[in-house]
């Protein structure tokens, strides 16, 4: 079992922007501070125990992603925190302080945007909810598709399935009109482009290391009338990635996330309700293991 310390809450002495069920995101004037700690969430309820090293992934493989796709379209990165002397430039005088150690690794300083209310999902496999729709009607988000096709089979392209995209509600899935008349028609077609083509670019990278990414999912928003790619980018919490050397058409495939913590929550006789139950230490582990070795398979780098 790794003895790496658990960030499950921040409290740093900042004006707190927004923290959601991973991220704790705080003001820094100019810029923003996103924290991505250890914490965990399964049928939208945040467990009471956290993953080890689980918001190191989650950070540093956004970093990588982000700086593999900037020549696609830019994005939000100011500066990933390996080192906390580097948060003294970004933190405002009259609010610096003493930086915990535990900042390194897991935060980055990010551009303030206007954020854009669509999740834009990119599916190049039929898997989950997808393939649940697919079974009854034959489409996916709405979007048709041909028939006989198999769980976890690849699609001919990627297709473009958006979703609302809320603080504290859950995400409903869009019709790319509904996209068109919340953003317009101009901008709705640069996400389309632009979620596909970076979906395509990381699809491709990742085959050649071993993972099938089989869906994932990204934001945007507007840096002055630039569109930039934002939040998290084609991590083990938003996407789905399969192992290339298991990976069986007409079968259920196991991904790299927290399909251990899920797998145990269904057995465990839980109601789905809050409060959570605590997990047990392989499970802890197990899910761990997953997390990071997505990482270190991508990236081709050892966690630090």
């Amino acid at each position: 079992m790794t003895t790496t310390a658990v960030v499950l809450k921040t409290d740093l002495p900042l004006n707190r922007f927004i923290s959601g069920k991973v991220r704790d995101t705080y003001d820094l004037g100019e810029y923003l501070l996103i924290v991505v700690t250890d914490r965990i969430s399964a049928f939208d309820v945040v467990l009471p125990a956290g993953i080890p090293d689980k918001g190191k992934v989650l950070n540093q493989i956004s970093a990588f992603w982000f700086d593999q796709t900037r020549k696609i379209i830019p994005n939000h990165v100011v500066a990933v925190i390996n080192d906390v002397k580097q948060l003294g430039q970004y933190v405002p005088e009259k609010q610096r302080f003493d930086y915990p150690k535990y900042l390194e690794g897991r935060s980055m300083v990010v551009k303030k945007v206007k954020r854009l209310p669509v999740e834009c999902v990119v599916r190049g496999y039929l898997a989950g909810s997808g393939w649940a729709e697919y079974k009854t009607r034959q489409s996916v988000c709405g979007v048709p598709l041909p028939a006989g096709l198999r769980q976890s089979e690849i699609l001919t392209e990627p297709i473009f399935t958006p979703t609302t995209k809320g603080d504290n509600t859950h995400d409903l899935p869009m019709t790319y009109a509904e996209v068109e008349n919340t953003v317009g028609k101009d901008l709705a077609l640069k996400l389309k482009t632009m979620s596909i083509a970076l979906y395509a670019f990381a699809r491709d990278y990742a085959r050649h290391h071993g993972i099938i990414i089989a869906d994932t999912k990204f934001e945007f928003g507007l840096d002055g009338d630039k569109l930039i790619v934002i939040d998290e980018a084609l991590t083990p919490d938003s996407s789905r990635f399969w192992d290339e050397k298991l990976y069986k058409v007409g079968e259920p495939q196991d991904s790299y996330d927290k399909q251990p913590l899920r797998d145990w929550l269904e057995k465990s006789g839980w109601n789905k309700e809050p409060p959570a139950p605590a997990l047990p230490l392989d499970v802890i582990e197990s899910t761990r293991r997953r997390y990071v070795h997505a990482y270190e398979v991508l990236t081709g780098k050892t966690l630090a």
